[in-house]
């Protein structure tokens, strides 16, 4: 199987995301991902047996994430593969430590493959004609999340396909979905 953890934003945000996407394929060509596809990859895991899988999910149902708010505010790219995302203009300390945290739990768990560098983003186009420039919008989103999930994505002649297989509970009691204290608890 092949999976990856990543933070899957709330449909409000997805959509706001694709009128990025929208905008940016307009400017620098390419194939537009989906909507439903928008995450952000905190581990990618590659392909995993299903004892592996199975002992991943598990792991992950107990595992305790804090919510917290990420703010995406610039347009980046990586070259190679054409890959035009949006994501932070400055390492965001929270995301950081949690995909240490992950990677920690899945090295016990016997995954390798931590990446040297971790540049939190969200693809929006792959194969782009062309790199993002000035005409592109400010972007100015923050992003709420509670829950991690174990994505099993599979590659078809249309593109990948995600099915979320298992996640970190929350949010919790006493605790906003925006990692605040709730008043009275």
């Amino acid at each position: 199987m092949r999976l990856f953890l990543a933070l899957v934003p709330p449909p409000a945000l997805r959509r706001r995301l694709g009128v990025l996407a929208d905008t940016a394929r307009s400017r620098c060509g390419g194939r537009r991902m989906p909507d439903d596809s928008f995450h952000l990859t905190l581990a990618f895991l590659g392909e995993q047996p299903d004892a592996r899988a199975t002992a991943i999910a598990d792991w992950l149902t107990r595992f305790t994430l804090l919510p917290g708010r990420w703010r995406l505010d610039r347009w980046g790219q990586f070259c190679r593969p054409g890959i035009i995302w949006v994501g932070g203009a400055e390492p965001d300390p929270a995301l950081v430590a949690l995909q240490h945290q992950l990677w920690e739990g899945l090295e016990r768990l016997g995954v390798e493959g931590r990446p040297e560098r971790f540049v939190p983003h969200v693809t929006l186009l792959r194969r782009a004609a062309r790199p993002p420039g000035q005409d592109l919008p400010t972007v100015g989103l923050d992003w709420t999340y509670s829950r991690v999930e174990l994505i099993h994505s599979t590659v078809t002649p249309r593109g990948s396909r995600y099915a979320c297989l298992a996640r970190t509970p929350g949010p919790f009691p006493g605790v906003s979905a925006d990692g605040r204290r709730e008043e009275g608890r």
